[in-house]
């Protein structure tokens, strides 16, 4: 029999997160009340292969936010994370390329959110390098989109695939980067190279490792010049480049390859996730292990995110598992499992809940319980009992010895008797 072990969840704060799954499906989980458990609110689309999720983007604005969700069949769609409506569909990412996934997705902050129709601006990137940025009209009154202008469209690669593309807190410059492509940053506004990464040397023994990254965040939003990268070769690296083109720090984590990356609100903290279901959290100063959360995933952990206000980070993972952990103590606060397999999840910051008064009175009260667990109000049912001998341990020494006695003389008179009869 296979080892299992529980864990007692306290429960997490109030909170909203969206996660997206291979099928395509978007489920929506809310937390009402200050310690409970998270469940699924809402379900939007589908199940479909073809639909699989592959890149999400969410605006986290308090009045109309916006969410755009690549999906494996080239289009892209724009949705209202409030209740799902589709806002606009672009039907293919890219003219030039029709099949290769989109790995980058991203959408840029607007400020004239006043108007009824206003304008949104996108940026996709595939996995064969192919960059667009193009703007689209959303109307609120109906669900089709019309470009305003031409998109721009250049290569990152030459050769090789993209496997993760991330925009800074500014908006201004984009870092891209996976198998055979080193990590390159460049500049929206020109669609520029400004900087690419240089390959670390050979080890001590001669051995070159070959370039493949699968993950890679900034670790300031106001700061474009540091980021963190993990690799398919369980190392996690860091780069500055106002100091070097090779990291400046390097470190390997457990046996198998990053697959996701997320940095902490304090700008040195860092959450890791490999394919084995492990996750920690790092100091990316020192490299220094601050600790593992305690819970073992049993798959592969694709999406980690941290939540801008509380305590929470949340992962998701192969193993249909969406985990919300604390930050401080690296507990395990609650874990819903939602039957597919997940690859994003995102937290929306602008969810509040209203507090409910003391005096209210609650849908489901709870009835009192007396000292020996029976619910006041309610006849309770007789028990029923085996039938025992009545004070079985408070016989003597001397009783036993009578009573041993009478049953000899018994079974001896029964005797004589029958001899007697024998005799007749």
């Amino acid at each position: 029999m296979p080892r299992t072990t529980t864990v007692d969840c306290p429960g997490c704060p109030p909170l909203r997160a969206l996660t997206f799954d291979t099928l395509g499906l978007i489920k929506v989980l809310e937390t009402r009340d200050k310690q409970g458990a998270p469940r699924v609110v809402e379900r939007w689309g589908e199940p479909d292969s073809s639909k699989c999720i592959t890149a999400v983007s969410m605006l986290q604005y308090y009045s109309n936010p916006l969410l755009a969700v690549a999906r494996k069949n080239g289009q892209i769609e724009i949705l209202s994370p409030v209740s799902g409506d589709l806002q606009a569909t672009i039907p293919s990412a890219s003219d030039l390329d029709l099949q290769s996934d989109v790995v980058g997705l991203h959408l840029f902050a607007n400020s004239n959110l006043e108007f009824s129709t206003r304008p949104c601006t996108l940026l996709t990137c595939t996995s064969k390098g192919n960059a667009s940025i193009r703007s689209i009209d959303i109307s609120d009154s109906s669900t089709e989109s019309s470009r305003l202008d031409s998109s721009k469209a250049w290569n990152v690669c030459g050769s090789g695939s993209i496997e993760c593309c991330k925009v800074d807190g500014n908006e201004k410059f984009a870092l891209f980067g996976g198998k055979g492509v080193e990590v390159n940053l460049w500049d929206l506004d020109n669609c520029s190279k400004i900087w690419n990464a240089k390959s670390p040397p050979k080890d001590n023994l001669g051995i070159f490792t070959p370039t493949w990254f699968t993950s890679a965040t900034f670790l300031r939003k106001d700061d474009h010049r540091k980021f963190v990268a993990g690799t398919n070769s369980h190392q996690v690296r860091l780069y500055d480049m106002s100091a070097q083109r090779r990291p400046v720090l390097s470190f390997d984590f457990r046996e198998t390859p990053i697959k996701a990356l997320a940095e902490d609100i304090d700008g040195y903290s860092i959450y890791v996730g490999n394919g084995s279901g492990d996750m920690a959290s790092f100091d990316i100063r020192t490299g220094k292990l601050l600790g593992c959360f305690t819970g073992k995933c049993s798959g592969s952990i694709r999406s980690i995110v941290r939540h801008p206000e509380l305590p929470v980070v949340a992962s998701c993972g192969l193993d249909s598992y969406i985990r919300l952990w604390d930050t401080k103590t690296r507990q395990l606060l609650s874990s819903v499992f939602l039957k597919q397999h997940l690859l994003h999840v995102v937290i929306d910051s602008g969810f509040t809940v209203e507090e409910i008064p003391e005096e209210a009175d609650l849908p489901c009260k709870e009835q009192p319980v007396n000292k020996i667990g029976v619910v006041e109000g309610v006849e309770a049912s007789p028990l029923k009992r085996k039938k025992s001998l009545k004070n079985k341990g408070d016989v003597t020494e001397s009783e036993r010895k009578k009573r041993s006695k009478h049953s000899k003389e018994g079974k001896r008179s029964k005797g004589n008797v029958k001899f007697m009869k024998e005799g007749l």
